[in-house]
């Protein structure tokens, strides 16, 4: 169970897992034994809730939940798409409801060397009841990022992170604690990131913490990790993450966070590609008066207050608004090929009219019938449907993409509009925070200074 503070006797600790397991049966290297390890560390015991990405396998879930049996009895694995959305939860608390929300856009199904399309990526959410706390988790696994350069899926990633902090913002207001993980394969300054954490008014554990210990610049994909072959030598990034955000209710704190380094003691290989994210959070409950019961003070819910000051109101404009021109950009070229689609269709279709009418001759001619080419006809006429059937089923495929692209940025425009509508309220000298977009900036834990 969460335990009490010694120091803050009213506090309890809760301490959150997060991990992508790369759990693909037969392709991802050492799996079955990488999970065995990642079951005999759950089931130390050492964790409140624990929330994985790619566990693609049910029975690989099915495993995990009978070696955390009696460590983390309550566990919930979330179904989507052709192969699984691969989100799982493990709890020591009772897992009062969960849903599952699958994005809109999540790739193309033609790209088979990706995959994504198959996996169904989703957001599962788990509500938990910790003590007389209401906790919302959510763990999600975004679309994946294969070239930095050009990236072709930006749009679709944005788009999912647009809905995703709808849905926590929606299926969250009567939580008193939210923590949200998973791998989000986003840099922290990204444009998707952002506009996650800015407009569900979330916070980033590794920038909060005042102890981390981990991976250089909190790193989750590292080039020291052997099973990863994804990151240029001496390089890292951060794409994994726990953030959180309390209520009026309740103060959240993350008093520390850790991830593991890559190798693991008495093991020849790590626990995954990925590096495990553990974050220690502390809950204060807010009295009547908008003072934790501990007594100590904090830049919480109450302190940063229910309305938005014009400098968040301001950066949200630019955030949502930055959000829009790449959605556009995405439905720009889904419209282009929707219209190649059609044109390689109509192509198509006018082959087979042609091949059916030469058919035909023979039968309209007079006189005895001459040698035909059967083979080759009949050949010829198979292309010709499968060209057809294809770019049909590609010219379907498009459609939706533009109508979710679509939708997505009538909601942006009309949120945009939402925004500046509420700016014009404030005075023109209203001073506000420092904007989450400046370039390549973000605080280190325990204030030391920017991240290059």
């Amino acid at each position: 169970m969460s335990t009490p503070d010694p120091v803050h006797p009213t506090s309890v600790r809760l301490r959150v897992f997060s991990l992508n397991c790369w759990g693909i049966r037969y392709l991802s290297k050492h799996c079955a034994q990488r999970y065995t390890m990642i079951g005999d560390l759950l089931a130390k015991g050492q964790y409140d809730v624990v929330l994985l990405q790619e566990v693609w396998s049910e029975k690989d879930f099915d495993a995990l939940r009978k070696k955390l049996a009696s460590s983390l009895p309550f566990g919930h694995y979330f179904k989507s798409g052709v192969i699984g959305s691969g989100l799982a939860i493990f709890s020591k608390h009772r897992i009062q409801d969960t849903f599952r929300y699958r994005y809109s856009l999540n790739g193309y199904p033609y790209m088979l060397n990706h995959g994504d399309w198959f996996g169904g990526k989703a957001v599962g959410m788990a509500v938990l009841n910790i003590g007389n706390t209401t906790a919302h988790f959510y763990v999600t696994h975004l679309h994946a990022e294969y070239s930095r350069e050009k990236d072709s899926y930006l749009p679709h990633r944005v788009v999912q992170a647009w809905e995703l902090q709808h849905f926590i913002r929606y299926t969250s207001a009567e939580a008193d604690l939210v923590v949200l993980a998973g791998d989000f394969n986003m840099h922290p300054m990204d444009l998707g990131n952002r506009l996650l954490r800015t407009y569900a008014d979330l916070r980033d554990a590794y920038v909060e913490t005042p102890k981390f210990d981990g991976c250089e610049d909190g790193g989750t994909m590292i080039a020291e990790n052997p099973n990863n072959d994804m990151v240029p030598p001496e390089k890292g990034i951060r794409i994994d993450y726990i953030l959180f955000k309390g209520s009026s209710r309740l103060e959240l704190h993350c008093e520390s966070m850790s991830t593991t380094k890559g190798s693991v003691s008495d093991h020849a290989f790590p626990y995954s590609d990925h590096e495990a994210l553990t974050a220690e959070l502390r809950l204060d409950r807010v009295s009547q008066d908008g003072v934790p019961q501990d007594g100590s003070k904090g830049m919480g819910p109450l302190a940063r207050g229910s309305d938005r000051t014009a400098g968040k109101l301001a950066e949200l404009v630019d955030i949502v608004t930055e959000a829009r021109t790449e959605v556009k950009v995405g439905l720009h070229c889904a419209q282009g090929m929707c219209y190649t689609a059609a044109r390689t269709g109509v192509m198509g279709l006018v082959l087979l009219l042609l091949e059916l009418a030469i058919a035909a001759v023979p039968w309209l001619a007079l006189g005895a019938p001459g040698p035909f080419p059967s083979v080759s006809f009949y050949l010829l006429g198979a292309l010709c449907f499968l060209i057809l059937l294809t770019t049909a089923l590609l010219y379907l495929f498009y459609t939706m993409e533009i109508k979710s692209l679509q939708e997505a940025e009538d909601q942006m425009r009309q949120a945009v509009g939402c925004l500046q509508q509420r700016l014009r309220g404030f005075p023109l000298a209203s001073p506000g925070p420092p904007r989450l977009g400046s370039p390549g900036k973000e605080r280190r834990p325990g204030g030391v200074g920017p991240e290059e």
